[in-house]
């Protein structure tokens, strides 16, 4: 990484990180105005008569390389495939409106994509048609909506959940270590709005296990979250005792987990961690390292909280 000094102050001049994101369907569209001066221009355009060719279709197509080429030009933009993007056109009075829509599965969004297309777009158009009219103007460039990622996912009623975080560590529990996991797990709920009201370390004992995960279900807990005990050594029997009080297990969480860990390492494979429904309770099983907790927690979060709105029977 480099740094620039500027009054004195060092700016770092990186990327921006988003090897935590996930791919997601991610669509933008953006819109360009583009103001002529004379209807006579309108009508040529329309009718195809400007002298230097179609400028809806170079436009279009300028627009679509344009989109294309984003990565290119914006320093601090990431490099995506465009799965999708259209052009179109409308006009009003004397202004043509230039509509990019763009989509993308990815781990980070097309705005500046689209809005760049409307860029090029308009000044394709522009450069067309200033041999024939002289006041043209490009205004308004801006991003009309976005959809996909994190940001979408966060729009959640208020669900005012409560949760408890057990660390199941032999070591950790006899005080030979200390805990990182389950502060990091209990910082990343909080920084969704979940009160953690328990937090507990606890051996990897199976009866242990049971006897907590229990008692937190009695207690009303919404989510509880265990890390630690689900590798593959003897003592690592955290799924074990699990699994048998799970009444509604949803494979599916702990599949999108493990996939997001084994694209950053391969030992992601070896986790045995298991999700479901103890009456409704959602309980949840990490691994014991901070790094492999934290990043269970960033594919898993905030859209799996979507759950608890489909329990209450709210299903949109």
């Amino acid at each position: 990484m480099q740094t620039t000094p500027i009054n004195g102050k060092k700016i770092s001049k990186t990327m921006v990180s988003i090897t935590h994101k996930s791919n997601s369907l991610r669509k933008a569209i953006a819109t360009a105005i583009v103001k002529v001066s004379l209807p006579e221009t309108i009508a040529a355009v329309q009718q195809k008569k400007v002298p230097k060719g179609d400028v809806l279709e170079f436009g279009r197509a300028a627009g679509l390389l344009g989109i294309k080429k984003t990565s290119d030009l914006i320093p601090d933009c990431h490099p995506l495939p465009i799965e999708y993007a259209a052009i179109t056109y409308s006009f009003q009075d004397l202004e043509i409106l230039i509509t990019v829509e763009v989509h993308t599965i990815y781990k980070t969004g097309v705005e500046v994509e689209a809005m760049h297309g409307a860029s090029i777009t308009a000044l394709v158009i522009y450069d067309m048609l200033k041999p024939i009219d002289k006041h043209i103007e490009i205004s308004s460039i801006k991003l009309e909506s976005k959809k996909g990622g994190k940001s979408d996912f966060k729009k959640l009623p208020d669900l005012r959940l409560q949760a408890a975080v057990m660390v199941c560590s032999d070591s950790i529990s006899n005080g030979e270590g200390q805990d990182t996991a389950g502060k990091i797990i209990i910082q990343k709920l909080e920084s969704f709005g979940i009160d953690c009201r328990v937090y507990k370390i606890i051996p990897d004992d199976f009866d242990t296990i049971q006897q907590q995960a229990k008692a937190l279900v009695a207690a009303g807990i919404h989510l509880v979250v265990f890390t630690g005990g689900t590798g593959l050594s003897p003592r690592d029997v955290t799924p074990d005792a699990i699994t048998p009080l799970i009444d509604y297990p949803v494979p599916g969480i702990m599949e999108a987990a493990r996939n997001y860990g084994q694209q950053r390492t391969p030992f992601s494979m070896l986790s045995r961690g298991v999700a479901g429904f103890i009456a409704d309770t959602l309980v949840l099983t990490l691994p014991g390292s901070a790094n492999a907790a934290s990043e269970y927690m960033d594919a898993l979060f905030p859209h799996i909280l979507h759950v608890f709105s489909i329990k209450k029977g709210d299903r949109h």
